[in-house]
């Protein structure tokens, strides 16, 4: 079983410390490489072979200190002897060997610094041995990791969007508003992208303005109305007399140019800040955010934020690569050597359809077609050696724009989706060109991507595309949750959800997933979508995919746990997201992606079966139970007061009755909900609860509050509230223990790796923002605070943005708790419980944010929490859990066991 990184990261230390006085390649070398793999778990003589004999470039022997074929060489010497020499001997070493054992990584080392070489990427990454715990990470690929790299945006982007939110704001400014403006900016944006991109000649936009148009900018509306008309206009359309240089532009065609629009105005300003966005580079531009860019231009708000309007390239790869791309790529390398497979395999990937129906300004459909695009040019690398035998270029080039359908809600990003699709397809046939040394470039403009401007959840997708055509539907679909829906969107909502029971609970974006669920029944469709992490987490996940696996037998292909989602913009966008990749047929092997982090590198894991919590696991998701699984206490929820805050009191107020009324005292009581428990707060109510009338009768502040609390209630249109203005004494809930309580909070942030429960005693009212169990034991205030837990709940429990909500129902109901469990082990357990709350206890000074805050933990409490983790592991079950993935495949294991028979009867597991 592969070591935890944790488990790793500890023997890295211990080995760097054995070693760090190590010199001598002769005497030391064999037993130091020994001990390296060892770090990762992994016996150097099942793996690699000392001296390997090599025939150099010289037919001399040579021999290799130590290669594992086909991963790694291992060049060592003596410390302080020169590595680049190393090095190169290393490489001279590769050219004696067999094309399978070609190491992927070149490993130099002199016992103090490492320089590991990949061989694919051509990077060196260099540290010395005291840093090895710091970068055993990068050594992944010894225990079967892929490191998972993708490409970034160019920041030019930013700058290209600012120049153009000046050139918007001045328009803006003078009164051209509106549709007008929009299609106004959106010309000019083409224009300065095809002048750097041989769409038409270099500067000759910059040009015309430069040497056509007055400097104070009164004619330069009138010359860009008369340059539009002309792109407009076929060569032999055009009027005999036009001037040579407005002649010398090429048609464009593709309705871009089509409609007329009002005249506008220029001053000086303005024409230079056009000049100034001529003056950027355009070519460095991405099409993908070609049009993202511009609805950010169009609202100086958005503009601070560009990354709101669009999934950056890296994340749309972690969607297509594992798709289809892949696949592609895969099957590729196996037939470039075949002249007639690649013809078969050409055609093939120009026949494939994708279809985004929340496409916005087109980014998935841009970046795809791209990488379509880049796996062409390889096939006609392979094809046409040099160029050979090819007349017209045009004539190979096989895919186009019109294998891209599209759906947007609003009319301006589809068009803009249109745009985006022939600036890409123009670049790419640029890079044909150069590499055929043919030019090409596909004007006037014929065809173009199909995108539809409507409601995507009520626009008939058959309509959009024929399902007999298509492959692959993508995309991002809206990220709006059940709360803050509009009725348009609960109308879409019940549409899409007829008949079944659940929708009101959903975030929007299950739409889009049951919707292609329904359209690519019986098909060989794939799907794959960006989603808020929301669907894999809490009530959603029986909800949703209760659905999609029972009646439409959805199949989860392959999964990105959760991550970060964003780009470089300014203010970027911190959203959580997962990609979930399905389809109505099953495939032998899935994959899931699996984040040490949200924000850190992908690790690929082969799966079986992947579950809707994105694990391995049963296509089983958990649903809202009422009583605990097991035989354990019942979570109750804080009490309610429905008060409009009339029975809290202020410091000052308690000041005031205690010092005016000192009887008064016996009906103050400190009131907590989660966020002062976290944060060690402590409020104050009135607790009226067995108050004789005739103490309270005599203190005029609290009879005024009692009447405030009495007219709220009467004010209220619900029944119940009505109801309990009859009591105004009392909370409208009263669940207050009579005894020590363990409490937590139902919301608590996701930075903590616990979350914090304390006992609690019974003066203080807990309010409905946390939670308790009277009389907890040790036993079970430990596995709540263990490991084993805080994973299942951060798995299946719900969210508030990216915080966990905590649920009795869904959380703590349906958690399997260890079964069999003997006396000694609960001993065990207790007495680690004990050590959490006197290391807490040394900290009277911290509240119970800043010691489960994950950058201030006490040392000491870090070592507590682990002894505890370890205890209730020991619990569960004897192996060791290297990852949170696998925690929870046993859990689930645990959970499906003890379900098992409750629909017999109810069942729970002895405690």
């Amino acid at each position: 079983m592969a070591l935890s990184w944790n488990e790793i990261k500890d023997r890295a230390v211990k080995f760097s410390k054995e070693w760090k006085d190590t010199t001598n390649e002769e005497a030391d070398a064999k037993p130091f490489l020994d001990a390296f793999f060892d770090v990762f778990g992994i016996t150097r003589k099942k793996i690699g072979t000392f001296e390997h004999r090599v025939k150099k470039l010289s037919d001399a022997d040579g021999y290799i200190d130590l290669l594992w074929k086909g991963t790694i060489l291992v060049e060592m010497k003596s410390r302080g002897k020169n590595l680049d020499k190393a090095f190169q001997q290393a490489i001279d070493y590769t050219h004696g060997l067999k094309q399978n054992e070609l190491p992927k990584y070149v490993l130099v080392c002199d016992f103090h610094i490492f320089r590991l070489y990949d061989t694919e990427e051509q990077t060196t990454l260099s540290f010395t041995l005291d840093e090895l715990v710091l970068n055993v990470q990068s050594f992944g690929y010894l225990l079967g990791y892929q490191k998972k790299t993708y490409k970034e945006q160019d920041p030019a982007n930013i700058k290209a969007a600012e120049l153009m939110g000046k050139l918007h704001d001045r328009l803006e400014e003078i009164g051209y508003e509106g549709h007008p403006l929009e299609v106004y900016l959106v010309r000019i944006l083409f224009c300065l992208f095809a002048e750097d991109t041989t769409i038409f000649d270099k500067q000759q936009f910059q040009d015309y303005i430069e040497h056509r148009t007055a400097e104070d900018g009164s004619d330069l509306a009138s010359k860009i109305q008369e340059l539009f008309q002309v792109l407009n206009t076929a060569k032999d359309k055009r009027f005999k007399n036009l001037d040579e240089q407005l002649n010398d532009f090429p048609y464009v065609n593709g309705k871009l140019f089509e409609e007329i629009l009002p005249m506008a105005s220029f001053d000086s300003k303005m024409r230079q800040a056009l000049l100034d966005c001529c003056y950027i580079d355009w070519s460095k531009i991405s099409p993908a955010i070609f049009g993202s860019m511009f609805q950010s231009v169009m609202n100086p708000k958005e503009r601070r934020n560009l990354g709101a309007h669009y999934t950056s390239e890296s994340n749309i790869l972690k969607l297509i690569k594992p798709l289809f791309l892949d696949e592609l790529w895969a099957e590729f390398e196996s037939i470039k050597g075949n002249k007639n497979k690649l013809p078969e395999f050409h055609k093939k990937i120009s026949q494939l359809k994708f279809l985004d129906p929340a496409c916005g300004c087109g980014n998935f459909l841009v970046i795809t077609y791209r990488e379509l695009r880049l796996l062409e040019l390889e096939v006609l690398r392979a094809t046409y050696k040099s160029g050979q035998g090819v007349l017209d270029i045009s004539d190979i080039i096989w895919l186009d724009v019109d294998m891209m359908y599209g759906i947007e809600y609003e009319e301006f990003p589809a068009r803009i989706a249109e745009v985006a699709m022939w600036l890409i397809d123009h670049q790419m046939n640029m890079l044909i060109s150069n590499e055929f040394g043919q030019y090409f470039a596909r004007l006037p403009l014929k065809k173009s991507a199909k995108i539809v401007h409507g409601n995507a959840l009520r626009v008939d997708w058959d309509e959009v595309i024929s399902k007999d055509k298509l492959s692959y539907i993508i995309g991002n679909p809206p990220f709006i949750g059940k709360q803050i829906q509009n009725s348009e969107q609960k109308k879409d909502m019940e549409l899409i959800f007829a008949g079944t029971n659940g929708s009101g609970t959903l975030d929007y974006v299950t739409a889009w997933y049951l919707k292609a669920a329904k359209y690519i029944q019986n098909t060989k469709i794939k799907v794959a979508y960006v989603s808020t992490n929301s669907i894999v987490k809490g009530e959603q996940v029986g909800n949703i995919w209760g659905i999609l696996f029972n009646i439409y037998k959805i199949k989860i292909h392959f999964a990105h746990q959760t991550f970060k989602w964003g780009n470089e913009a300014k203010g970027n966008a911190a959203v959580h997201v997962v990609i979930i990749g399905f389809a109505n047929f099953d495939v032998t092997i899935k994959r899931i992606f699996e984040y040490e982090n949200i924000s850190g590198v992908a690790q690929e894991i082969k799966a079986k079966n992947i579950s809707p919590y994105l694990v391995e696991g049963k296509d089983m998701f958990i649903v809202s139970r009422t009583k605990p699984l097991c035989d354990v206490p019942e979570i109750i929820k804080g009490s309610e007061t429905t008060d409009s805050g009339h029975f809290m009191l202020t410091v000052e107020e308690v000041d005031f009755l205690k010092q005016k009324y000192p009887e008064s005292s016996k009906f103050i009581r400190p009131f907590i909900g989660g966020g002062d428990f976290i944060n060690g707060n402590v409020r104050y109510c009135l607790w009226l609860k067995d108050a004789p009338l005739n103490e309270i009768r005599h203190i005029p502040f609290i009879q005024e509050r009692i009447e405030r609390v009495k007219n709220f209630r009467l004010s209220s249109s619900k029944a119940r509230t009505k109801h309990w203005a009859n009591f105004p004494t009392l909370f409208s809930e009263d669940r207050q223990p009579n005894t020590r309580y363990l409490m937590f909070p139902k919301v608590s942030s996701e930075r903590r790796k616990y979350i914090p429960f304390a006992y609690v005693e019974p003066e203080f009212i807990v309010n409905n923002t946390a939670s308790f169990i009277p009389n907890a034991t040790h036993f079970i205030f430990g596995v709540l605070e263990s490991k084993m837990h805080m994973t299942w709940m951060s798995y299946v429990c719900g969210r508030m943005k990216s915080d966990y909500i905590y649920s009795n129902k869904i959380v703590y109901n349906n958690f399997p708790w260890p079964e069999n469990i003997s006396d000694k082990q609960k001993i065990t357990i207790e007495n680690a419980v004990e050590k959490v709350i006197k290391v807490r206890n040394e900290f009277p000074k911290y509240t119970l944010a800043d010691l489960y805050n994950p950058l201030t933990m006490p040392p000491a409490l870090v070592k507590a929490h682990n002894e505890l983790d370890k205890a209730v592991d020991a619990a569960y079950s004897k192996q060791v859990f290297t990852s949170e993935a696998k925690r929870m495949e046993f859990l689930f294991e645990l959970y499906e066991k003890y379900t098992a028979g409750l629909f017999v009867k109810e069942k729970k597991g002895k405690k």
